[in-house]
């Protein structure tokens, strides 16, 4: 999963723009919270493709919250980003020379990485790998993407017709140029950690969380390998119906548990300005046009906001299925799902955090309706004692 951001130039010649949608958007969407699970400050992924990994991390966060019942803020850790990233990417490079290059290689990735590199290296705080070594405060990822991407496909070739052992040293050599060295120990808050040490202090399991999905092509309560190129790994996911992986979501969050959220946001309700909707006779757009639509090119007026909440599709399953088979729900963004709000008429919302900084009209968090949920979520992991009961029964969970 990755999204773009806007470039700074194009934000600044929307922002008056911006301001006037913001204030029109809260005047219609009057939101009440109903559940609110504890979450650490909103991060900014940038110019990056890594959506997946702010997204697995901030869930690992908060469940590190919930696990060691830390009620105190300045207590919330803030674990390391690029330290995934970075490991995710030797990983994956070793993978694709391995298949002779049948691999989509690039910065996207699962939300389920995060559990596979915090399993095989552990964690650390950002505060120990910041993974910005090129000199800016936030990721710009451009450069290090093509030069890790032109550098597998050269060695794929295979030009000496036998591999040598240092074209490892030499990609991880990028990355640790890049995005700093990744630590076999550090020193933090006056102890001394290894990356595993540090995890396992948190007590965080990998084992513990499953992923849930709903589609017809496979058979309901059993696990599948959802058919998106980011999941580079074949990480499984149980397929339930609709209903049942709503219902999961929501009873999760109601019993202080967290989720991800990975899917499409390229749907004409989603917004740039915190607001995620299904509406009805809008075609889907890609994330250009979407920010153009509700903020406006330079020295256009943006379309008007709506004067009354919008109506919306009613999502079946058939339906779902159908935008993941016609490629209208594509594999766009990972998210953090941690409360439950309804709007005025009594609509239900998801509250997810987001990492695009402290943008739109509820300072990076977004509000997805029931609806958008039901189309655009492809799966989301949970703690596997944070689903239903009987739901666990039926998968064999324990």
């Amino acid at each position: 999963m990755k999204k773009a951001f806007i470039t700074l130039a194009a934000a600044a010649v929307a922002l008056p723009l911006a301001n006037n949608l913001q204030a029109q958007e809260k005047a219609e969407y009057k939101f009440t919270t109903v559940k609110e699970n504890p979450i650490t400050p909103v991060k900014n992924q940038n110019r990056s493709g890594t959506c997946w990994c702010f997204a697995g991390i901030s869930f690992l966060e908060s469940e590190a919250i919930r696990i060691g019942g830390i009620k105190n803020e300045a207590d919330y850790p803030d674990f390391s980003e690029m330290f995934v990233v970075s490991h995710s990417y030797q990983d994956r490079a070793d993978k694709y020379i391995r298949l002779d290059g049948n691999l989509t290689f690039g910065p996207g990735s699962e939300s389920e990485d995060v559990l596979h590199i915090m399993n095989d290296y552990g964690l650390v705080p950002q505060a120990v790998m910041p993974g910005t070594n090129y000199g800016t405060e936030l990721p710009v990822h451009g450069e290090l993407d093509a030069t890790l991407s032109a550098y597998v496909k050269a060695i794929n070739t295979n030009p000496n017709r036998t591999l040598s052992t240092a074209w490892k040293r030499g990609f991880k050599g990028i990355c640790d140029a890049y995005l700093g060295e990744t630590p076999e120990e550090f020193e933090y808050n006056g102890k001394t950690y290894t990356p595993a040490s540090y995890r396992d202090s948190y007590k965080l399991n990998a084992d513990d969380y499953v992923s849930l999905t709903s589609f017809t092509h496979h058979p309901y309560y059993t696990k599948f390998a959802v058919e998106v190129c980011d999941n580079w790994r074949g990480d499984q996911a149980y397929n339930v119906p609709l209903d049942e992986f709503m219902e999961a979501i929501y009873y999760a969050i109601e019993h202080g548990y967290t989720t991800t959220w990975g899917g499409d946001v390229s749907e004409a309700g989603f917004t740039r300005n915190g607001l995620g909707v299904m509406i009805e006779n809008k075609k889907p757009s890609t994330a250009g046009s979407d920010q153009e639509r509700w903020v406006g090119k330079a020295g256009e007026k943006a379309e008007e906001a709506p004067a009354e909440l919008p109506k919306e599709i009613t999502v079946t399953q058939e339906l779902r299925q159908e935008y993941f088979d016609n490629k209208s729900t594509t594999d766009d963004h990972g998210m953090h799902a941690f409360g439950i709000a309804v709007d005025q008429n009594g609509n239900k919302y998801l509250m997810i955090k987001n990492s695009w900084g402290l943008t739109g009209a509820y300072e990076g968090i977004w509000y997805l309706s029931d609806s958008f949920t039901r189309a655009k979520c492809i799966d989301f992991i949970v703690h596997k004692d944070g689903l239903p009961k009987e739901l666990k029964k039926k998968l064999g969970i324990k």
